[in-house]
């Protein structure tokens, strides 16, 4: 079982992407992927609002997000957030783990 964590970051005049490029370039995204326990860390933006960034945040379980969120990083990431104004909607899936059904995979071109 795995968890997925998608954050839709929200702002104006561009400062969601501002601030995932800022994540990238301080190396701060790069030091999350290394944490044990991280399985993705990846930052997109949605084609129809260019005032949203989405990242896919995914952990191998509640232990390492516990980790990860007692560690000095939130501070930075939360001092990002404010920086440039930030709003957050988030959603939260858990794997099956059971893999793609065969009723799916004639839809899937590999």
């Amino acid at each position: 079982m795995s968890i997925t964590v998608n954050i839709y970051y929200t702002g104006t005049n561009g400062n969601a992407r501002k601030f995932a490029e800022e994540m990238e370039k301080s190396g701060t995204a790069e030091l999350i992927r290394k944490v044990s326990g991280n399985l993705r860390y990846e930052y997109f933006q949605p084609m129809n609002d260019s005032e949203t960034v989405l990242l896919i945040d995914s952990w191998t379980d509640q232990s390492a997000i516990d980790c990860h969120h007692a560690s000095p990083m939130m501070n930075v990431i939360a001092e990002l957030r404010e920086k440039y104004d930030l709003h957050m909607r988030v959603e939260r899936y858990i794997s099956d783990d059971s893999g793609v059904p065969d009723t799916d995979k004639e839809f899937i071109r590999e």
